[in-house]
C-alpha cells in the first residue's frame, strides 16, 4: 500500500487484538490486487440494546488506481464476524476489479 492503513474505532474501547486482526486482514487484501493505494477501516458500536446486546458497524474504503471500493457491514453482534464479512466483501470487489482489468469479463456495448 502506498498510503499507510488508517484504523478508526468509534464509541468503543480500542483493542490491540482488534487492531492486529484489522492489520492482518488488510495485508491479505494486497494479494487480491497488487496496486492497492490505500485502505481506511472504521469500526464503531452503533447501539447497545438491553435485549439484543451490542451492535457494530464496519466500513472499509479501499483505493486502487482509478477507483474507490467500499464495503460496509452493519448490525452484527460480534465485531470480529462483522470485520470478517466486510473484508470478504471487499476482497470479492478487488477480485472483480482485477478480472475486468485483465479482460476476463466481457463488457457489453451500450445500445
Amino acid at each position: 500500500m502506498q498510503i499507510p492503513l488508517q484504523i478508526t474505532v468509534r464509541h468503543m474501547a480500542p483493542s490491540d487484538a482488534l487492531e492486529a486482526r484489522i492489520r492482518d486482514q488488510a495485508a491479505k487484501l494486497e494479494e487480491f490486487h497488487p496496486h492497492l493505494v490505500s485502505c481506511r477501516v472504521t469500526v464503531e458500536e452503533i447501539a447497545r440494546h438491553q435485549q439484543q446486546g451490542r451492535q457494530f458497524r464496519v466500513s472499509i474504503e479501499a483505493r486502487v488506481p482509478g477507483q474507490e471500493l467500499v464495503a460496509n457491514r452493519d448490525n452484527h453482534e460480534d465485531v470480529y464476524v462483522a470485520l470478517r464479512d466486510a473484508f470478504d466483501a471487499l476482497a470479492r470487489q478487488l477480485e472483480d476489479e482485477v478480472r475486468v482489468k485483465r479482460g476476463d469479463v466481457k463488457s457489453h456495448k451500450p445500445s
